[in-house]
């Protein structure tokens, strides 16, 4: 038995002459466009996941993806494991050998079950004593052989939205799996996935290609006769494409493009060799809103829309990308132009029978939609937004005259569009075509311009509304939302949040930061729930705390999202500032500005000393039986006692900067204290053997607490040193 040092495993990185090229294709009927860029994604972390478990080094690791096949290469693949010493810990030494040394059963055991002779066990000393050890030294597999064992664990990780069995070998995946390529240094590697066995044949477009197999030695030839078989594998070659002809047909026609990146990434991927051309369709339809025309071109066709450049008007013109390249593009061009016009016909047709119900007779019959099954019909929710977008109107800074009745006028039409014939058609219109129907129906322009813009903004980084009455509408919707959800105990958790509750929060964070001026938006938050819980809607209990305290805290802690993404803040610094807020009537704005005043003198070098002056009088308040008895000057028994009280006396000035929001000049007074702080605690013992001058003493250090906490809580700023 012998001892040895102990040492970690070691790994070695495989030199260039010992890496080989790896390529994967996983060839299929037609993929659902929207799966190819997460699945290539997905495809991309297993593959690292599964190479750092292999023990397996590479240069680089490339996914590429068409409708028709998922790619995978690996350039500079180890051609051999990377060699490794595995150890595992056995019994104590005391248990391992006998009173003569000899081993035990229980070391022979060890042994025997970690495959090594009982002789080359090695005995280490360990924090809790000696203890055997197995080292094996594990000179790894060659890594085709590995390979063979991984690649069908690796497609069978790929996951989808929806998947399907096609064959007796069960493999789920979201479209059948028709062939295989897998080719290692050149080599065929004979795995089998979903019944199939990988070779070295790959095929080409489904028109343009023939059908013909095209044999394959390594990525360069996959690439290249890929190529000549109607197949651009690499998606961002084929956007660029796309990009280019978009921007020359456009060009031609001498229009703009309504550009849309999630369009464009449609085109991307729903074809293999893209071709882009131009159609046309009556300008009769061009009487019907643009977002209705846009949309049903985008949604059901996949087209681009086009506007005139010298009126910015919709064009009579659309742009489509085919999956083809013929001599003659007429009958393509033909076909999508028919299609199109029959759904610009239903599309009219439904706007043309939407506007002859008004909103005010479509919102009557709410009742009959669910909201949610917890929280009533739409027109229950509609009605508590009403009510609260007349309280949030009046929190507008400074007020607007006739501003209640636009936004409780709004709110009372708001959802009424969820009936109309468009709105079923494209769910993504909710809002835009209430706003065009409000219009249509006589309603003031504010109102109308409202009920377009409540669902705004769409997204973390989406356009605000506009007008103070669409902003405000937006902020009545979603704090009912939030304000409901709540009440009922839905709340979200780690990564579930079915109800988008976070994007609504932020949204309300953005608007009222980067929107019209709201005080007091607390009150609101209140009346919201308030609001809810009057409607009878039977509440649910909130773990950590009420629903109101939960709610509040959902909404700071978005501001601190909102405040770190935006504004580069420091979380300290957020919190410093949050933890003093007055949660029934707080100004986010304001409390912004605290921050960015607060973060501000945090760069300064005399920020850090203060604070751990300050740290000090807050601990000894803390830790401390303080007595809650005033400050009395005639106790003070050294001069620095009364500089720190007189010191103290210049809250009022504080208070006076930070009530006109000059709250730099209120940092400013705050480190004026320093001084007389520093001088305090270098002169006196606050635990004085009387206790009335200990007493005394600890009354003035909870005023230079009150003092910083008027401010912040500043025990939560973090420097070196406190």
């Amino acid at each position: 038995m012998k001892k040895a040092p102990r040492h970690k495993p070691k790994q070695t990185r495989a030199r260039p002459s010992e890496s080989a090229e790896f390529l994967l294709e996983i060839g299929t009927e037609e993929l659902p466009y929207e799966v190819i860029a997460p699945a290539l994604a997905l495809l991309k972390d297993h593959v690292e996941g599964l190479l750092s478990e292999a023990r397996l080094s590479s240069v680089s690791i490339k996914t590429y993806g068409t409708p028709r096949r998922l790619v995978l290469v690996i350039e500079g693949l180890a051609t051999h494991q990377a060699p490794m010493v595995k150890e595992a810990i056995g019994p104590s030494k005391a248990v391992a050998f006998d009173q003569a040394g000899q081993p035990t059963r229980a070391a022979i055991g060890f042994a025997t079950g970690q495959g090594v002779p009982v002789e080359s066990l090695q005995v280490r000393q360990t924090p809790k004593g000696e203890y055997l050890f197995a080292v094996k030294q594990d000179a790894g597999r060659p890594s085709k052989t590995v390979l063979l064992d991984v690649l069908p664990q690796l497609v069978s990780k790929l996951s989808f939205p929806k998947a399907m069995k096609w064959n007796e070998a069960g493999v789920r995946f979201a479209r059948p799996v028709r062939w295989l390529v897998a080719l290692f240094a050149g080599s065929v590697l004979p795995v089998e996935v979903a019944g199939i066995k990988a070779g070295n044949r790959t095929y080409g477009h489904r028109v343009m290609g023939g059908g013909k197999p095209i044999t394959v030695h390594d990525f360069k030839t996959y690439n290249r006769g890929l190529e000549r078989n109607g197949v651009l594998v690499d998606p961002e070659r084929r956007r660029v494409a796309i990009q280019e002809q978009l921007e020359r047909l456009c060009t031609q026609a001498g229009v703009g493009l309504n550009a849309d990146e999630s369009l464009l990434d449609q085109a991307v991927y729903t074809t293999e060799w893209p071709w882009a051309i131009v159609g046309n369709f009556k300008p009769e339809y061009l009487s019907v809103p643009s977002e209705i025309l846009m949309t049903s071109m985008k949604e059901h066709q996949g087209f681009f829309s086009v506007r005139d450049r010298k009126s910015g008007k919709l064009a009579a013109h659309f742009i489509a990308v085919a999956n083809n390249q013929l001599k003659d593009m007429s009958l393509i061009r033909a076909g999508n132009e028919r299609v199109l016009a029959a759904r610009l016909a239903d599309a009219k047709f439904f706007f043309d029978e939407d506007r002859k119900v008004k909103l005010e007779a479509r919102a009557k019959k709410l009742g009959g939609i669910t909201f949610h099954q917890k929280l009533g019909t739409m027109a229950q929710k509609q009605e508590r937004v009403t009510m609260l977008a007349g309280v949030i109107s009046g929190l507008v800074e400074p007020q607007q005259e006739g501003l209640q009745q636009e936004c409780e006028r709004a709110g009372a039409l708001c959802k009424a569009d969820l009936l109309t014939g468009i709105v079923g058609e494209f769910p993504e219109l909710q809002g835009i075509m209430g706003g065009e129907y409000a219009k249509h129906d006589g309603e003031a322009l504010a109102v109308s311009h409202a009920i377009r813009e409540q669902y705004l903004p769409r997204s973390l980084e989406g356009e605000l509304p506009k007008t103070v009455a669409g902003q405000v509408l937006s902020l009545a919707d979603r704090l009912d939302s939030l304000a409901a959800f709540f009440h009922v105990g839905i709340v979200p958790t780690g990564s579930e949040d079915p109800f988008a509750l976070r994007r609504h929060a932020t949204a309300i964070v953005r608007i009222l930061l980067e929107g019209a001026a709201f005080r007091n938006f607390g009150q609101a938050v209140q009346n919201a729930q308030a609001i809810v819980a009057s409607a009878g809607i039977k509440a649910a209990p909130v773990a950590g705390g009420d629903a109101l305290q939960r709610l509040l805290d959902f909404v700071f802690e978005r501001v601190r999202h909102y405040g770190r993404t935006v504004h580069g803040l420091r979380d300290d610094v957020m919190n410093a500032v949050l933890k003093v807020a007055d949660r029934q009537s707080f100004d986010l704005r304001d409390l912004l500005e605290r921050m960015k005043a607060l973060q501000a003198m945090a760069a300064r070098a005399e920020f850090d000393p203060l604070i751990v002056g300050f740290k000090r009088a807050h601990r000894l308040v803390e830790k401390e039986k303080w007595d809650q008895m005033p400050v009395e000057p005639q106790r003070f028994q050294h001069p620095s006692e009364g500089r720190l009280h007189a010191a103290i006396q210049e809250q009022g000035r504080m208070v006076s900067h930070m009530q006109a929001g000059r709250y730099g000049q209120a940092m400013d007074v705050l480190v004026d204290l320093k001084p007389a702080i520093d001088a305090f605690f270098e002169a006196v013992m606050v635990n004085a053997e009387d206790p009335a001058v200990r007493s005394n003493r600890l009354s003035l250090l909870k005023n230079v607490d009150d003092f910083f906490m008027s401010f912040a809580d500043f025990s939560q700023i973090v420097v070196q040193g406190s």
